[in-house]
């Protein structure tokens, strides 16, 4: 059997074995399957010919959201031996859901395995915004000491109130993070909480309408569907408090470029920070580099050391369970016998 991994490349300064995710060090699974016979092919090709060719005959493709094969319906009608696709990570977007179930095609992604870390990064990002801290730092790398332009855009985090729009694993862990600074949360999902489960976490159910009028900080952890893709638009976005912020943990897609932009300069929005971009890798021109008030990373939050570990772990038993000839973990299903079953992707594209 042929499998293909296409990842992101290591470093210049070469591969540590730590490094999974790297295309180098292929998430640690080449002696395994090889040793059973198989063929790897470790990338870090992810569009064009090199990568056309290596899928003509491959049975599996592995992939990741920080390096995304964007798997549309030609690419998987012209990789005709293909049966399974494999997201080591969390979220499936990258691949056309629709032209997978045509082809009856089984796509599985690491649920799970990343949410920690992604929660985190978020926490941190809205911290930033918050507390004005990456132009500090670069005051002082640059040899300034200008106390008052930081603390004119530099707030408390305590007694704000923060959005969270599709709390899944990862909002639900942003909101429990969150509970220590003393912010009142609102959070969104297509299927409200139990009232215990809302207790826990400390936060209370409210649509987007209420999140605009209300919130200083949104923070999106939702997945891209065809619901969700641009919904944070211009009109949502010049619906919500002059000076709010927003982090984007989620993808890309889910906020639409151009009036982000223009909500930045226009001083509408405070900022705006996350690590997800469309499309990913991000060009050097892409607009949202030059924008001000924004503190972007590339999108490295799932890709943490012990994320890597988790996720491709997940992907051996993945693997695992499909040589073998048995199911995959039902929660790491996203398509499956010619239907879309996973989640939130169900749920959007059922309509």
């Amino acid at each position: 059997m042929k499998i293909v991994m296409s990842l992101y490349p290591a470093p210049e300064s070469g591969a540590p074995p730590e490094l999974l995710g790297c295309a180098e060090n292929a998430l640690g699974l080449r002696e395994w399957l090889e040793g059973e016979g198989h063929q790897v092919v470790s990338t870090s090709a992810r569009e064009g010919e090199e990568l056309t060719k290596e899928l003509a005959d491959a049975e599996v493709l592995i992939t990741t959201p920080f390096w995304p094969v964007y798997a549309d319906r030609e690419l998987l009608e012209a990789a005709r031996e293909l049966k399974l696709v494999l997201t080591a990570g969390v979220g499936s977007d990258h691949v056309d859901l629709r032209a997978a179930a045509d082809r009856g095609l089984l796509v599985a992604e690491q649920t799970g395995s990343n949410v920690v870390s992604v929660a985190e990064h978020a926490v941190m990002q809205l911290l930033a915004l918050v507390r004005n801290y990456v132009p500090a730092y670069q005051q002082v790398v640059d040899g300034r000491w200008d106390i008052g332009e930081i603390a004119a855009r530099s707030w408390d985090l305590e007694r704000k109130t923060v959005g969270i729009y599709g709390a899944g694993a990862i909002g639900q862990l942003i909101a429990i993070r969150l509970k220590g600074f003393d912010v009142e949360t609102l959070y969104y999902k297509r299927t409200r909480l139990e009232h215990p489960q809302e207790q826990v976490i400390g936060a209370r159910y409210a649509r987007l309408e209420e999140m605009q009028e209300r919130c200083d900080a949104i923070v999106i952890t939702a997945p891209l569907t065809p619901e969700t893709e641009k919904l944070f638009d211009r009109d949502v976005l010049s619906g919500m408090k002059k000076g709010a912020w927003i982090v984007n943990v989620a993808r890309g897609g889910i906020v639409d470029t151009e009036a982000l932009v223009e909500a930045l300069e226009s001083g509408h929005l405070g900022g705006y920070a996350g690590d997800v971009w469309y499309p990913e890798p991000a060009p050097a021109d892409h607009p949202w580099r030059r924008m001000p008030n924004h503190m972007l990373t590339p999108h490295v939050s799932g890709t943490t050391l012990d994320a890597q570990r988790r996720y491709a772990a997940d992907t051996r038993l993945c693997l695992e369970a499909y040589l073998a000839g048995e199911p995959l973990e039902k929660d790491h299903v996203i398509v499956q016998d010619g239907e879309i079953v996973g989640g939130a992707y169900k749920a959007a594209f059922s309509g």
